[in-house]
């Protein structure tokens, strides 16, 4: 190529580069570079109220990453039982199985429309901050202010509970128990701190072998319950077992109202599956790699929740006393995974079992740090948090919001204080954020919504995103209904709570505000920002679908890609489709 014709072809990349339009050859030559600018006018003015430059995050997550991110990053905590925790022991003992069946089920229906649509929103736009960003892109930057501190502070707050859950669940081993759990703290934050220090890298390594960890583990477990359920454990006291527990004692336990308090359980289990959207950011090639991680939620909801959790309830009735609802002990012996097999008389599973909790533990820790970091680093460059937190090294790590998280995990020290102590505190700090899940769905669906208005709106016909929701437009508006109906079970369990006629009005009124503080926290966030910056609701016009994108010729690429997918076998096609 001539000099001329390479000084034109530089040009014209930094002029598509600068459109947010950079073709992939553009990152492959500096993988750090910013993803798109300021959006502007003709004339190359910024445009008003338009999100600024992302922070140059490493872009090094690779597809296998993100879809063993997307596949094995559960919320494995619901395993645990802990007593800091509201866990699938818990919903079952409140709820009996088939309320555990129905509400995860649900839940999970709700999850995997939620995640094709934010999918949709993070091909379009991998942006640093995700679903930060189209809050106040899409709907009103003082909702996006709200939401998004409630979602960093859920990530920070969730760091200290796993940190906790770890130190208890190394308590269930008689060796570890006379040493004090403050010691076993030091370690897994230590362990947790480093790994995240390694950069976006290091968290998706981790990510990588934590998760083929956890599905081996479940898929394991699901193995062992079927032969468990089924009598064929020599020498088992319990032998055949079938479906019998769901006649007797039952299959719903405290009826509706015990299938509503399941549902607070099911969308805290499902806490995290959103965070392969807060990815794309950093990851290689988001139009490739981004669409078979979505997919991936499918299987992710069926095999660790549904089949998992109808094993369970097949093998422990809702009723025994080991359950964290019953005399159980706030421990990973209250683990439902750990009472099946324990009760089947098998001796040495359920250290096997508690080692992988203490696995998905560290799992979920790690990622409470990248969340947290991630979304206060998209906050400060957003102007919405201290300019500090912004600050992205050489190594493309946003090394203060790092920082900050990780000093913040040092608040679980309180773990060597009493039990009293200790429960009361962190059943306080989770009630700050404790529906910050549901708000982030929901607004991820609102966004959804608004995208396709402003889309349409402008011109461009659905055919042209790299990547378009299954469920589509509709199955945003039922999703976004199904959040709001959540938040009212919610508010109605925690007004009346299952056996309130046995509480007095004090600990009723605390088990309330534990339960949906984190509303009037939210509700003082929006207030707050929009009194103080006067915010606008978003009217379709100035909805911002340009700056972000990072395609150069799109419509030419996906042209090309579709030729070449006509020519593939059938079940090519369908396992394109599926998988």
């Amino acid at each position: 190529m001539a000099n001329a014709d390479l000084a034109l072809h530089d040009d014209a990349e930094k002029v598509a580069y600068k459109n947010g339009n950079s073709s992939d050859e553009t990152f492959k030559r500096n993988p750090n570079a910013r993803v798109v600018t300021e959006a502007t006018d003709l004339e190359g003015c910024p445009l008003p109220d338009q999100p600024p430059a992302e922070p140059a995050l490493a872009m090094k997550l690779k597809p296998r990453h993100l879809q063993m991110i997307a596949i094995g990053g559960i919320n494995l905590t619901y395993l645990s039982g802990t007593g800091l925790f509201v866990g699938s022991g818990s919903a079952l003992a409140t709820g009996g199985p088939a309320s555990l069946i129905i509400a995860y089920g649900l839940i999970g229906v709700m999850l995997f429309c939620t995640v094709h649509a934010l999918g949709e929103l993070a091909v379009a736009f991998p942006i640093a901050g995700a679903f930060s960003v189209y809050s106040s892109r899409f709907i009103d930057p003082a909702w996006g202010f709200a939401m998004s501190w409630d979602y960093a502070l859920n990530w920070l707050v969730t760091l200290l509970l796993e940190l906790t859950a770890a130190s208890i669940t190394v308590s269930y081993w008689p060796g570890a128990k006379d040493i004090s759990p403050a010691a076993f703290v030091v370690i897994f934050w230590v362990v947790i701190v480093a790994i995240n220090f390694f950069g976006v890298r290091g968290y998706g390594e981790a990510e990588f072998v934590f998760s083929i960890i956890k599905v081996i583990a479940v898929i394991g477990f699901i193995l062992l319950g079927i032969i468990i359920a089924a009598g064929g454990v020599p020498g088992s006291p319990q032998g055949y077992l079938g479906a019998g527990y769901w006649y007797s004692p039952g299959a719903f336990n405290h009826g509706y109202k015990g299938l509503c308090s399941v549902f607070v359980t099911a969308a805290f289990s499902f806490s995290g599956t959103e965070l392969v959207g807060l990815t794309a950011a950093e990851a290689q090639n988001p139009r490739k790699s981004l669409p078979p991680a979505v997919k991936q939620v499918f299987w992710r909801i069926t095999l660790f929740y549904i089949v998992s959790l109808t094993v369970v309830g097949c093998l422990v009735p809702y009723n025994d006393p080991g359950l964290l609802n019953g005399t159980g002990s706030p421990d990973a012996n209250a683990s439902p995974f750990v009472i099946a097999v324990r009760n089947a008389g098998i001796s040495v599973v359920p250290s096997i079992m508690n080692a992988v909790i203490l696995i998905a533990v560290l799992s979920v820790g790690n990622s409470s740090i990248y969340g947290s970091s991630r979304t206060m680093a998209a906050l400060a460059d957003r102007g919405q948090a201290p300019k500090i937190l912004g600050y992205i090294d050489n190594a493309g790590r946003p090394l203060i919001s790092i920082i900050l998280a990780s000093a913040t995990g040092l608040l679980c020290f309180i773990v060597a204080a009493g039990t009293a102590t200790r429960v009361q505190a962190f059943n306080w700090m989770l009630a700050t954020s404790g529906l910050s899940s549901i708000f982030t769905w929901a607004s991820i669906c609102a966004c959804h919504i608004r995208f396709r208005h402003a889309w349409k709106y402008n011109g461009h016909a659905l055919d042209e995103p790299a990547f378009t929701s299954q469920p589509g437009y509709y199955g945003s508006w039922v999703r976004l209904i199904m959040n709001l109906l959540i938040l009212t079970a919610q508010f109605w369990t925690a007004i009346w709570p299952v056996g309130y006629a046995s509480e007095t009005s004090s600990e009723i009124a605390q088990g309330f505000f534990e339960a949906y503080l984190a509303l009037p926290i939210v509700i003082v966030f929006y207030a707050a920002f929009k009194i103080i910056k006067k915010t606008k609701y978003k009217r379709l016009k100035d909805i911002d679908i340009a700056s972000g994108r990072r395609e150069m010729d799109l419509p030419a690429i996906l042209a090309e890609e579709r030729e070449i997918q006509a020519k593939w076998p059938w079940y090519k096609k369908w396992w394109n489709i599926v998988f």
